[in-house]
């Protein structure tokens, strides 16, 4: 019996053929770790799942690619869905993926970690980019559904407890895949055309689904934009967004939200009435010491006996002008004494004085003071100054120590 001989393109036909027959492969479940994970511009994506035995190639085309909520990362644990089949071109069988989730945690879960992370790295959450929220807003714009009770619980208290601030609805879809893009133009839209004080943006409790739109990066990044202050309202107290580390300031529920825009009048009023009672406290005492002190002027003896007054003031007057005067004179005495001892410090000084005690000073016919025998020479005419007078005198010999002594000693 001769045997079937099959082309390559039969036998790969024919291999595709018992796969797709398969139950179990059309529709099957792999767990494994992300590798070689390539996203292509066309919107497929493509990658191999490998454990500790084997790996397993695999492709993700458009339309499942744009469903995925997280970003599929090398070393991932994941657990894929879809179908095994054969590309007849190359005669690889492959995993066709329908559907992609981390293994033990919800791709949500995933997708919101991965957000925070990037949006936290950078700087969105810091407390320095924060804005304070206005103490007595105006005006405020919900950024909201206008169907949901949410909003008619935030409306309800803000009337309650501020009634004089004005409420601008926005109304948005808050839910769905429409929902972060018309979220983050309506913030947009209120923070350019200040239509209010303060934002508040938020909707009731739900799933993790259901709050989705406020962990978008799109609301996220229009929240951060946005010069006018904002508050985060979504869910109940567990639930976290994206959206509240972002806002400038966190609300609980959104009924919080409304406690946290506006302050109570309540309490305004207490504060008012608190201010007029000290304001008046404040008044009555002020107006009981003036009194006490126009009792005090009263008295006062200048306001009793003109005469007297201007008697005191004269006598007040005639002591000053006596201090003044014994100022005066004693001042004046010690300027004399010292102007007496520097007198005669100078008088000590002066060559006149040494003159009157029977010296003489001795100048040459170019008034130069004479201070040796040397400075002269015999016939010159020399002016002698006297303590009274003086002379002038030529002189006949001029001599030195040595030779007074010698001729002292010739006169003996």
């Amino acid at each position: 019996m001769e045997q079937h001989i099959f082309g390559v393109a039969e036998v790969n036909q024919l291999v595709k053929h018992l796969l797709d027959g398969e139950p179990m492969l059309s529709s099957i479940c792999v767990r494994g770790e992300l590798s070689n994970y390539k996203m292509y511009p066309s919107g497929h994506h493509y990658f191999t799942l490998k454990d500790a035995e084997g790996a397993l190639r695999c492709v993700m085309f458009k339309g499942a690619a744009s469903k995925l909520r997280f970003r599929p990362e090398n070393g991932m644990a994941v657990v894929a869905s879809g179908r095994i089949t054969v590309f007849p071109r190359d005669g690889a069988y492959q995993l066709y993926c329908n559907t992609l989730s981390p293994l033990g945690a919800g791709d949500l879960a995933v997708a919101f970690e991965q957000l925070k992370a990037k949006l936290q790295a950078e700087g969105l959450f810091d407390p320095a980019h924060k804005k304070p929220l206005p103490a007595y807003p105006q005006r405020i714009a919900v950024v909201t559904s206008a169907a949901g009770a949410a909003v008619h619980d935030m409306i309800r208290i803000l009337r309650r407890r501020y009634p004089l601030a004005k409420v601008i609805l926005l109304p948005v879809r808050v839910q769905g895949a429409e929902a972060p893009p018309e979220i983050a133009g309506a913030i947009r839209y209120a923070d350019r055309w200040h239509i209010g004080d303060v934002i508040i943006t938020g909707r009731g409790g739900g799933s993790m689904e259901d709050l989705w739109a406020f962990n978008d990066e799109r609301v996220a990044r229009a929240i951060y934009d946005c010069q006018t202050p904002i508050i985060s309202a979504v869910g109940h107290e567990p639930d976290v967004t994206i959206s509240d580390f972002v806002a400038d300031a966190r609300a609980s529920t959104p009924s919080n939200a409304a406690e946290i825009a506006v302050p109570d009048r309540m309490d305004l009023t207490r504060q008012l009435r608190d201010m007029q009672v000290r304001l008046e406290q404040s008044q009555i005492a002020r107006l009981e010491s003036l009194r006490r002190r126009l009792e005090t002027l009263a008295d006062k003896r200048c306001l009793r006996d003109h005469g007297a007054y201007i008697q005191d003031q004269r006598m007040a007057l005639v002591h000053l002008q006596q201090r003044l005067g014994d100022l005066a004179s004693a001042q004046l005495g010690r300027k004399r004494q010292r102007f007496s001892a520097l007198a005669a410090s100078l008088d000590a000084l002066s060559p006149l004085a040494v003159l009157g005690r029977g010296y003489a000073v001795a100048r040459n016919e170019q008034g130069t003071i004479l201070k040796s025998w040397q400075d002269v020479t015999a016939g010159e005419t020399v002016r002698v100054t006297l303590g009274e007078g003086g002379f002038s005198a030529r002189v006949l010999e001029p001599y030195g120590k040595e030779q007074d002594d010698e001729r002292r000693k010739a006169d003996v």
